[in-house]
C-alpha cells in the first residue's frame, strides 16, 4: 500500500442479486425513513411531555439515540451499494464505520441492561424506586454506558487500521463489520481476533447474563404476588423491554455464531442475518414501545390529529 494508491475495500449487496437493485433500495429507504421517524418521535414525545421525565423513559431515550446511531452508521454505504452497485471504500473510512457500528451496538446492549435494572427495581423494590433511581444516577449510568461503548471498540479499530490486506478486498456486506474485515486480512490476526471476541464477551456476553439474572429475580418477585391481576399488571410492564431484548440479541447471537462456526453456510445467510442485526432493532423498537406505552401512543395520536 502506498500513499498514491490507498487501500480500498469493496462493499457488496445481497448475493445472487444484481449489483444495483433499485427494487431493494426503495424498501431500504422506506425502512430508514421509518426508523428516523419512529426514533425521533419517541425522543420528541419524551422531551416535551414532563410526565415522561422518569428513569424508565430516560433509558428509552438512550435506546432511541443508540438505534439512531446504529442505523445512521450504515445508511450511506447501504443505500450507495443498492442504488449504484459494489462500492469501494477506503480502509480508513471502513474502519471508522466499523467502529461506530460496534460502538453503538455495545451502547444499545448496555442500555438494555439499564432498562432491565429499572424494571427490577420497579417490581422488586417499588417503595425505594424514587430513592434508588435518582436523576443523578441515571445520568451517571448513561455516561458509563456510552463511555464503555466508545472505549471498548477503540483498540479493535486501531488494530484493524494497521492490518495488512493482501487477499481479495471484497467484503460480504454493504457495511463494514470487524469479523468480515478480519477475514480479508493476512498475517497474524490472532491479537485482533482474540480481543474482538473478548470485547464481545465482556460487553454483550455479560450484559445478556445481567439481563437474565434481572428477569429471574423479577419472575421470583412476581410469583410471590397473591393477586393474579396484580401479577399480570407487573409482568405487562416488562413486555416492551423483553421484546427489545429478543429483537436485539437473537440476530446478534445468530450473526456471531455463523461468522465463527458457519463458514460452510451460503453467503446469503450471513448477509441477511447481518442486515437483520443492524436494521430490525432500530425499526421495531419505536413501534413496540409506541404500541405498548399509553403515554407515547396518546401523544403521537394527538400530534397526528393536530396535523
Amino acid at each position: 500500500r502506498t500513499e498514491s494508491s490507498p487501500l480500498t475495500l469493496i462493499l457488496t449487496g445481497i448475493p445472487g442479486l444484481p449489483m444495483s437493485s433499485y427494487w431493494m433500495a426503495l424498501p431500504l429507504c422506506c425502512l430508514y425513513l421509518l426508523m428516523l421517524l419512529g426514533n425521533c418521535t419517541v425522543l420528541w414525545v419524551i422531551k416535551t411531555d414532563h410526565s415522561l421525565h422518569t428513569p424508565m423513559y430516560s433509558f428509552l431515550s438512550m435506546l432511541a439515540v443508540a438505534d439512531l446511531g446504529l442505523s445512521l452508521s450504515t445508511l450511506p454505504t447501504v443505500l450507495a451499494v443498492f442504488w449504484v452497485g459494489a462500492t469501494p471504500l477506503r480502509l480508513e473510512a471502513c474502519t471508522v464505520q466499523m467502529y461506530f457500528i460496534h460502538s453503538f451496538s455495545a451502547i444499545e446492549s448496555g442500555v438494555l441492561v439499564a432498562m432491565a435494572f429499572d424494571r427490577f427495581v420497579a417490581i422488586c423494590h417499588p417503595l425505594h424506586y424514587g430513592s434508588l433511581l435518582t436523576s443523578c444516577l441515571v445520568r451517571k449510568l448513561g455516561g458509563a454506558i456510552f463511555t464503555r461503548g466508545a472505549c471498548v471498540v477503540l483498540p479493535v479499530a486501531i488494530l484493524m487500521k494497521e492490518m495488512p490486506f493482501c487477499r481479495s478486498h471484497l467484503l460480504s456486506h454493504s457495511f463494514c463489520l470487524h469479523q468480515d474485515m478480519l477475514r480479508l486480512a493476512c498475517g497474524d490476526v490472532r491479537v485482533s481476533s482474540v480481543y474482538g471476541l473478548t470485547a464481545v464477551i465482556l460487553t454483550k456476553g455479560l450484559d445478556s447474563l445481567a439481563i437474565l439474572l434481572s428477569y429471574l429475580m423479577i419472575l421470583r418477585a412476581i410469583l410471590t404476588i397473591v393477586s393474579q391481576a396484580a401479577r399480570a399488571k407487573a409482568f405487562s410492564t416488562c413486555i416492551s423491554h423483553l421484546c427489545a431484548v429478543l429483537i436485539f440479541y437473537i440476530p446478534l447471537i445468530g450473526l456471531s455464531l455463523i461468522h465463527r462456526f458457519g463458514r460452510h453456510l451460503p453467503p446469503l445467510t450471513h448477509t441477511l442475518l447481518a442486515d437483520a442485526y443492524l436494521l430490525v432493532p432500530p425499526v421495531l423498537n419505536p413501534l413496540v414501545y409506541s404500541w405498548r406505552t399509553k403515554q407515547i401512543r396518546r401523544r403521537v395520536l394527538i400530534l397526528l390529529c393536530q396535523r
